[in-house]
């Protein structure tokens, strides 16, 4: 997969994958993620997939209807990806924090929804629910962050609430930050999810 990897100053701090929206690059969230943990080692990975020329994680049918079949199949090549990065740039692949926006945070939160051992955390920018009928891992203990626009034209605030429950229900440690701004990614929202980083990984350094 398309990437770029950034070495960070502190090696115990989480290292952060990114994760662009519709249409973005590797590079997209990297002031996003410097943000959130300027002393963390960051990976951004390009989605496989393009529409009208727009790359993308996984493929969709129309506006906010997937393909199933295609989310799994990528993530399934985004998690062994992640492995196979990990011994390639030498980090701890046990200590992965995704930050995701809007397709990006979709298939971040398939990873979740797939594997318990994906992510040691996640910050996930306007999510939608990746798939449902799915029986999650267990997720207990890995602490997610949701930043959700309570007038988000592709993913509404109910959306936003199953999510959180499915997540909850398999053990994630859910925190939701509302906005009022469609489905933007604010600055207010980007310090919201700094401040909750600081707060759940501090003992790292992160």
């Amino acid at each position: 997969m398309k990437h770029a990897f950034k070495q960070g100053t502190n090696p115990s701090a989480p290292t952060l994958v990114i994760l662009h929206g519709t249409g973005g690059t590797e590079n997209d969230l990297l002031p996003l993620a410097n943000h959130i943990s300027a002393e963390s080692s960051v990976l951004g990975v390009r989605g496989n997939v393009l529409e009208n020329g727009m790359p993308r994680f996984f493929r969709r049918l129309a506006e906010g209807v997937f393909d199933e079949a295609d989310l799994i199949f990528r993530t399934k090549e985004l998690y062994e990806f992640l492995g196979t990065a990990a011994v390639q740039y030498g980090f701890d692949r046990d200590n992965l924090v995704a930050v995701g926006y809007s397709n990006g945070a979709n298939i971040a939160g398939s990873l979740l929804f797939h594997y318990a051992d994906a992510f040691k955390g996640a910050i996930l920018h306007h999510p939608m629910v990746p798939l449902r009928g799915l029986k999650l891992p267990d997720l207990s203990g890995i602490p997610v962050f949701i930043a959700a626009g309570e007038n988000d034209p592709i993913c509404s605030a109910a959306e936003t609430e199953e999510l959180s429950a499915l997540l909850r229900e398999a053990g994630a440690e859910v925190d939701v930050h509302w906005e009022r701004h469609g489905h933007r990614l604010t600055s207010s929202e980007a310090d919201a999810a700094a401040v909750w980083f600081a707060h759940m990984f501090r003992a790292q350094g992160g």
